[in-house]
């Protein structure tokens, strides 16, 4: 009689352990799968909202690019039409470091066609790397505001040059990205934010 009770216990006792289980798992399908109350719904949102916060802003141009003269050498033809939403706006010969003999020199106006966001870009090149090199000294030494930035200029895993971004010392809100790659010198001014995202996606 007294084994007969204990397999009657035993069985209850396991009924009520399948029937707490199931329980359990309808409350867990019930609260995650559907209808999800304990899903924060507001995460996906915030994920979308913070991924379309960090795409980047106007990566397109509303402006056509200005053809470049006929007979164009190939520095110049290796200049962009376009860098994000800066679209290149005129090209003239220049020589603002004809003192360091370069072989060309171009003083070119990239804009989103407001002209407080333009960047003007200075490029010039020379025969020897170590001549480029020298003339990127002079003009990094010469760079008197906050650094923003600084590093190497690496194509295919090797250094070809350095670069520099520092702010405008007589204007906070301007400032002046310099680099080296190779034989040729690129110098980039214009506000802050405009330099910033221009000599970044500079693809040269």
């Amino acid at each position: 009689m007294s084994n007969t009770q204990t397999s009657s216990s035993h069985g209850k006792l396991i009924a009520a352990v399948v029937a707490a289980a199931v329980v359990v798992v309808l409350a867990l399908v019930s609260a995650f799968v559907w209808p999800g109350w304990a899903l924060n719904k507001n995460d996906t949102a915030t994920s979308s909202q913070s991924a379309s916060q960090n795409a980047e802003p106007n990566s397109k141009p509303t402006i056509d690019a200005v053809a470049l003269p006929d007979g164009s050498s190939e520095l110049l033809k290796a200049m962009p039409d376009t860098v994000l939403n800066f679209a290149r706006t005129k090209a003239d010969a220049s020589n603002a470091w004809s003192s360091a003999s370069p072989v060309e020199e171009y003083t070119v106006t990239y804009s989103t066609g407001d002209t407080a966001k333009d960047v003007t870009l200075i490029v010039a090149q020379w025969t020897q790397q170590d001549a480029a090199k020298t003339q990127y000294d002079a003009l990094a030494s010469a760079m008197t505001g906050k650094e923003l930035g600084s590093g190497n200029v690496k194509v295919s895993g090797e250094q070809t040059g350095s670069y520099s971004f520092k702010s405008d010392p007589d204007d906070e809100n301007k400032a002046v990205a310099l680099w080296q790659n190779d034989t040729v010198v690129f110098h980039a001014t214009g506000s802050k934010e405009s330099v910033q995202r221009f000599y970044q996606q500079f693809p040269l």
